[in-house]
């Protein structure tokens, strides 16, 4: 029997061999650079890298020109359209993280508010301010070790890898290289060590517990195709070989490794707490972009390797999709702590995602596209205001009953973020509502109308926590004692601009982007 020669097609892996080798050589700038060193080559390093590999995979999309795509690594890998459009939106997020997480000057102003009258418009006057302030107050921004940068690297190149994984193995082996990063930047804040410390140990263990989950589902459809390629578990379903029982104890398993990265019921207790404890440029980060990647890495599952079992996994997604919708949405009614908020938040917005996946069209999967885009730069955005919120010890504040009246204060600040909000609860004219739009007119051709009423009623709940954030800020009076808001550098500037800028653009004018993900309907 010939043994097939091994092929790397380095040029279709360009996008993740880019970020993974800047990773490498960020690793090499920690170990010999002199530490004075070490800060603004690792934030170039990383910025160069995440641009460097966008192009290169806007560059991969114009050669397929509406081709199926391309297979590399004898078949492990899938170069499709939905995986191009995930990887650079999981490169534009990566690049959101990094500005964020490599904010280190920011100024806080004195307690007179005429002191703060620049801050409204985010102005970077930070250079004024910081030489004001005792040092320790001006770096403040919850991470300060620079090998966050590396390990950044190596969370996105994971990232980049499990949507277009065309294989269980590779798909399990990115599920660990994009985790164990995560699992460490969790615990690196500068200040609430042990905050930060528990919920990187229980982010850990439940990961550690979901990824066993998921190489023991592949473990059974292994042994039920007696592949563990994709494209070869779709043929052996079709076929009806082997005992179907085992393909399907084998998808219940893979649903919990994947069900857990995306934060659905019951496997979201991690979320409120880890949202909470890890550093917020982090937290941001981590929210967004690893959303997109596992959103991305279920469709490619549902999809491509088990539709034949449509009608025993659709019932299932239907109850997880249902109970996370109610339970994210009602939990975060009686949260107190801004961050919590966010983190049940992001919890709603999974079942919303899930009622695209569970529409199993192309409409479905285009409309899940957009909302991941939508979703991840309002995900960033929102958490870049928090970690500009303060008390008068230059912490991040984020209990809500301090955030009354901030709004009246900070009106630019109170007005961006209250964009974010309107965006996450669905109001016209801001991303969120194409993106909800998208997903339920998708479910309901795909014959999920019960599921998109649940979705309406849900939004509609969601709505109330969202306004009443809003009119906390802008109409009720600031205690005395009540947070002010940093002057931010640059890179928070501009994250918060760009972000803002797309939440509204996208609700706006969305028809750019609703043609690019509708060109992204269909796997290779």
């Amino acid at each position: 029997m010939t043994v097939p020669t091994p092929s790397i097609e380095y040029v279709l892996l360009s996008p993740m061999l880019i970020v993974l080798g800047a990773a490498v050589l960020g690793v090499l700038v920690e170990a010999f650079a002199p530490r004075r060193q070490r800060y603004v080559a690792q934030v170039a390093l990383s910025l160069v890298a995440l641009i460097a590999a966008f192009v290169a995979v806007v560059v991969l999309a114009r050669d397929l020109d509406g081709g199926n795509g391309f297979t590399a690594v004898m078949g492990a890998v899938a170069v499709d359209m939905p995986a191009l459009f995930l990887q650079g939106t999981i490169l534009l997020v990566g690049v959101l993280g990094v500005l964020l997480i490599g904010e280190r000057r920011i100024g806080l102003p004195g307690q007179d508010p005429e002191d703060s009258a620049g801050l409204d418009a985010f102005t970077p006057q930070a250079s004024a301010v910081v030489g004001s302030v005792d040092e320790r107050l001006a770096t403040k921004s919850g991470v300060v070790q620079t090998e966050v940068f590396p390990l950044t690297l190596f969370a996105v190149g994971g990232m980049l890898l499990f949507p277009a994984a065309n294989d269980l193995l590779t798909m399990f082996v990115a599920l660990e290289v994009l985790s164990l990063p995560l699992y460490l930047l969790c615990g690196l804040a500068r200040r609430r060590r042990l905050l930060s410390q528990e919920s990187a140990l229980k982010y850990f263990l439940l990961g550690a517990f979901s990824s066993a989950f998921f190489l023991y589902g592949a473990a059974m459809l292994y042994g039920y195709a007696g592949t563990l390629k994709l494209d070869g578990i779709a043929d052996a379903l079709a076929a009806g070989t082997g005992k179907p029982s085992l393909a399907l104890i084998g998808t219940g398993l893979l649903l919990v490794g994947v069900l857990f990265k995306v934060g659905a019921v019951p496997f979201h207790s991690w979320i409120p707490d880890v949202y909470q404890g890890a550093p917020t440029p982090i937290t941001a980060f981590m929210a967004a972009a690893t959303k997109i990647a596992a959103f991305g890495a279920m469709l490619r599952l549902f999809y491509v390797a088990l539709p034949e079992l449509r009608d025993d996994w659709r019932p299932v997604l239907w109850a997880i999709a249902i109970l996370t919708m109610v339970i994210g949405t009602v939990t975060a009614v009686t949260q107190t702590d801004m961050k919590r908020m966010l983190g049940y938040s992001a919890v709603a917005h999974t079942g919303f995602i899930l009622t695209g996946v569970i529409a199993g069209n192309e409409a479905g999967l285009s409309s899940t596209l957009f909302y991941l885009f939508a979703y991840g730069f309002s995900t960033v955005g929102a958490f870049a205001v928090v970690s500009l919120v303060r008390d008068g010890a230059g912490e991040e504040d984020t209990a809500m009953a301090r955030w009354a009246g901030l709004g009246r204060r900070y009106p630019v600040v109170g007005i961006v973020f209250s964009l974010f909000l309107l965006a996450f609860a669905g109001i016209p004219l801001t991303s969120g509502f194409v993106s909800k739009f998208a997903v339920f007119k998708a479910a309901g051709e795909g014959g999920a109308i019960p599921l998109v009423v649940v979705g309406v009623l849900a939004s509609a709940i969601a709505a109330y926590f969202y306004v009443r954030v809003i009119v906390l800020m802008f109409f009720t009076e600031r205690p005395d004692d009540g947070p002010v808001v940093v002057v931010p550098s640059v890179l928070t500037t501009a994250v918060v601009t760009v972000t803002a800028a797309v939440t509204f653009m996208l609700g706006a004018l969305p028809q750019p982007l609703l043609d690019l993900v509708n060109s992204a309907d269909r796997f290779l």
